[in-house]
């Protein structure tokens, strides 16, 4: 009898020892300072997704679109990730096959709650900040998401130490622009080099892929055989990135020592009109498309009208401005070619996403047969 007890309390030691173990391996000390050893972010293995980076990222927005290339990305090279979400658990719960077991938490939180954001951002060293949105709603302007929610967030990882903070932005984001978005990301930008000077900030075109809201938008917006467009689509130029260099370059950045305070633009290869690229969806979907130009004060009185649309709408006045802004880069500013991405073409990878729109009797076309996309001039 003595025996067993001895046993018994061996293996509660033993057990005990090992839980603390575990503890310390999957959550990340608030020291984060080079001078101060911590074993937890220590990389180790071989590299893959059952070793450990000695990363632990802060994914805020990883439920959207642009959001799962990355968690995929970092789960793959053995990433501690923290999801913070405050949609439904079922909608995010597909990322956790995204890495080792152990290696992604979900958290609930909601940006009016900046304790539970500091609670989230003090275990990580890296933060990536993908909150956006393309429309407004009655409790979300854009104000609120791209200017008052970023500088939050930039200033909360400063006070806590975090040694890199990347912020998604837009390409062309301006303060004179049309568009609303694009000028909400330009002062949004302002206000986290305010807070945090290191962080690097990424500007990417508009993105492209299967879940997309670009070229799935225009291949279901379809009026009276064609997608109506302002008179200016003949003359709005186009940079399309392919999702999956956006996410690679993202990822980069995390890991590039040099890239602390810089701002990089990721576009596609080649410009393109905004018309021709409507043009090239049609042709590879086998639909039927007619061109057709709509004034401006018409388009956006049709745009008014979806506005009031209850749930999720079909199209709304600043979607137009932004999808009628022209993408052209800054010169100067390192890009994908910098963090060694050579950025995939368009007409090699739309099909990609846009498949599923054609009818049984093409779906299985290759694209071979179609020529490629005129180049804009520039």
């Amino acid at each position: 009898m003595a025996n067993l007890t001895e046993v018994a309390r061996i293996c509660r030691l033993s057990f005990a020892n090992k839980v603390t173990h575990c503890i310390a391996g999957v959550s990340v000390s608030s020291q984060r300072n080079a001078a101060t050893y911590n074993p937890s972010v220590v990389p180790r293995g071989r590299g893959g997704r059952s070793s450990f980076s000695g990363m632990s990222v802060g994914v805020f927005g990883a439920s959207g679109f642009l959001g799962r290339y990355i968690v995929n990305r970092l789960g793959k090279q053995g990433t501690q990730i923290v999801i913070p979400h405050r949609c439904d658990p079922y909608y995010v719960l597909h990322m956790k096959l995204m890495a080792d077991l152990g290696q992604i938490h979900f958290r609930e939180f909601t940006v009016q709650e900046p304790e539970k954001i500091r609670e989230i951002v003090k275990h990580c060293n890296v933060v990536i900040n993908l909150l956006g949105q393309d429309y407004e709603t009655s409790n979300f302007k854009f104000e609120d998401i791209h200017i008052k929610t970023a500088q939050m967030l930039a200033r909360i990882c400063k006070e806590e130490n975090v040694a890199r903070l990347i912020h998604v932005s837009a390409l062309s984001a301006d303060m004179a622009s049309p568009s609303k978005f694009l000028r909400t990301k330009a002062a949004g930008e302002a206000v986290v080099k305010r807070e945090f000077p290191e962080a690097i900030v990424i500007r990417p075109a508009q993105i492209y892929g299967s879940e997309d809201r670009y070229f799935n938008h225009f291949a279901n917006q379809r009026f009276f055989g064609g997608v109506p467009l302002y008179p200016s689509a003949w003359k709005t130029v186009k940079r399309p990135v392919f999702v999956t260099d956006v996410a690679e370059g993202i990822v980069l950045a995390c890991k590039d020592k040099t890239a602390d305070g810089k701002t990089f633009e990721f576009y596609g290869p080649k410009p393109y009109l905004l018309s021709d690229v409507i043009e090239y969806i049609y042709r590879i979907t086998r639909r039927p498309y007619i061109k057709y130009p709509v004034p401006r004060p018409i388009l956006r009185l049709a745009a008014r009208g979806f506005e009031l649309y209850p749930f999720t709408p079909w199209l709304t006045r600043d979607m137009l401005e932004l999808q009628h802004s022209s993408e052209n880069p800054t010169d100067g500013l390192p890009g994908l070619e910098d963090l060694g991405i050579k950025p995939k073409i368009m007409e090699e990878n739309a099909i990609v996403g846009l498949r599923r729109h054609r009818g049984d009797i093409s779906y299985h076309i290759g694209i071979d047969d179609i020529e490629p996309v005129p180049v804009a001039k520039v």
